[in-house]
């Protein structure tokens, strides 16, 4: 069986919901909380502002809970520098007792960056933002100093002190990119992870990350694989949970019965998944989640 997370969103809710969610995940069985980093509302839409910031609520996180595995799937590196990350996330780490771990994006929420008069290149440049970014992340989680001298960043003896719990916090990528994204994952990443696909999508993406990793002469298993999945029992919850975008994510959420879940996460962890997370938002259904751990035998 796979390990088994819930990707909570930070839109149109409030901290104390968001920490009473969390307790609860966590007291249901599953493995990983993660949050994501958008300073809108992950709809695209220039009105919809409502969201909290994703740093605040990833240390927040930490604290609250105990024994997941907690992350960020996926903070932009189009607006959050290296340097500050690596530094955030080494704290998050010593907040949560060496739980944590960081994903890393290219970004795609355009309306974000135009609101705030944040530059907002062409893909090319953002991911080549990206992989300079998870080398430069790594050196300074895994490496005493780093020395790096890049289009985008440059480091000189750079430290990061104090140092996190772990010897090796977890990196991941996040997104679907055959040509650059996925060899990044290849290049500098603990984990890959992609959201809303359907399990033969999933199973190409992981071929084709496969010969990434052959190509840069690194085993293919070292690099763990998540899909993030909505949960949707009916169609009337789809709708409710995804209105516009219902049938772009159709694909890849979960529904039906029980056994048709069950049945439904075979076929991922069959195409190379090792780790499904449940993709909520506000407001949160948490009766949705106990239903699924009871099935998966999580509680």
């Amino acid at each position: 069986m796979p390990r088994f997370g819930v990707h909570v969103g930070l839109q149109h809710t409030h901290p104390d919901e968001l920490r009473a969610v969390w307790r609860r995940i966590e007291d249901l069985g599953f493995h990983w909380i993660s949050v994501w980093d958008h300073f809108y509302g992950a709809t695209g839409e220039p009105d919809d502002a409502e969201c909290l910031e994703a740093v605040a609520m990833h240390a927040a996180l930490a604290v609250e809970t105990s024994r997941v595995e907690v992350g960020c799937l996926v903070y932009s590196v189009g607006y959050r520098h290296p340097a500050v990350l690596a530094k955030a996330i080494t704290t998050i780490d010593l907040l949560s007792g060496g739980r944590a771990a960081i994903g890393l994006g290219g970004g795609w929420a355009e309306v974000e960056y135009r609101a705030y008069g944040i530059p907002f290149p062409s893909a090319g440049v953002r991911l080549d933002q990206l992989g300079e970014a998870a080398a430069c992340i790594r050196g300074l989680l895994h490496s005493e100093a780093l020395d790096f001298d890049g289009r985008h960043f440059t480091f000189s003896n750079a430290r990061n002190e104090p140092r996190p719990v772990q010897a090796h916090l977890p990196i991941w990528i996040g997104g679907g990119g055959e040509k650059k994204t996925l060899r990044v994952a290849a290049e500098h990443a603990d984990g890959w992870n992609i959201p809303f696909v359907a399990p033969e999508t999933f199973a190409h993406k992981c071929r084709v990350l496969d010969e990434h990793c052959e190509a840069v002469g690194r085993p293919p298993g070292d690099v763990r694989r998540a899909v993030n999945l909505g949960l949707a029992w009916d169609d009337d919850s789809l709708r409710q949970q995804f209105g516009a975008i219902a049938e772009f994510v159709r694909p890849g959420v979960l529904g039906g019965s029980d056994q048709a879940v069950v049945d439904r996460i075979g076929t991922y962890v069959d195409a190379g998944a090792d780790q499904v997370n449940l993709a909520i938002r506000a407001p949160f259904d948490v009766d949705s989640l106990e239903r699924f751990a009871s099935a998966l035998g999580l509680s």
